[in-house]
């Protein structure tokens, strides 16, 4: 699962980095549609979720292994 979420934020950041180029290029010939201005949000928000999972995943792998040994400690 990890490695997709990392698959897919590598793709969601080129899909994002195109949009942006492509903002700026429909600014530059005039006033683009709208759906152009708000087309890099959709990848943003995914950018989002999925960096802040890869942020965070090694925090929860440390404190899921602490609490366990915890928990192993216990029953013994």
């Amino acid at each position: 699962m990890n490695l997709w979420i990392r698959q897919g934020h590598r793709w969601l950041s080129i899909a994002f980095t195109v949009s942006v180029i492509a903002n700026f290029v429909a600014r530059a010939l005039g006033e683009p549609p709208l759906w152009v201005v708000y087309s890099p949000l959709a990848p943003l928000f995914l950018l989002l979720f999925s960096g802040l999972y890869m942020f965070m995943a090694p925090y929860t792998a440390k404190w899921r292994s602490e609490r366990r040994a915890c928990a192993g400690e216990r029953t013994q």
